[in-house]
């Protein structure tokens, strides 16, 4: 339990470091920060969208062994 503790003073510790730095920074490099972030949440959208592309494609691919399997399956028994 502390260790979770510890972890979350931490962290809150580094956000407040963060704020205070980015709140004492020029204009300039407050513009740097939003640059990266931007850039960073694009990347994080591009990267959502290869994964659904991706998993669409692949539940695609299972859709047609399955309705190929079910027409082999219906042929073989229509034969006997």
């Amino acid at each position: 339990m502390s260790t979770k503790r510890n972890g979350l003073l931490a962290l809150l510790g580094l956000g407040a470091v963060a704020f205070w730095k980015y709140k004492n920074s020029t204009p300039e490099e407050k513009q740097a920060v939003k640059d990266k972030f931007n850039t960073a949440k694009d990347n994080f959208n591009k990267l959502g969208s290869d994964l659904k592309s991706k998993a669409n494609d692949v539940a695609s691919q299972v859709q047609n062994k399955v309705d190929q399997t079910k027409t082999s399956v219906a042929d073989s028994a229509n034969q006997n």
